[in-house]
């Protein structure tokens, strides 16, 4: 980054979505981290936070 796009730079603007988003890959992380065996997509919902019965929610396919 060049020296005057630096300057310019607010330090206080915050990407909100994106801490979001990586809070949720820590926590899914530290999930993964402390199981002996892959998770559930029941477990995965869990951690996520996500009910069960929700609606919109598929299962994985190999593509995934």
């Amino acid at each position: 980054m060049d020296a005057v796009r630096q300057q310019n730079l607010d330090l206080r603007v915050h990407d909100r979505v994106a801490l979001d988003e990586i809070e949720l890959y820590a926590e899914m992380l530290s999930a993964v981290a402390a199981a002996e065996r892959p998770l559930t997509i029941a477990e995965i919902d869990m951690v996520l936070g996500v009910r069960s019965g929700e609606a919109g929610r598929r299962e994985l396919t190999a593509q995934d």
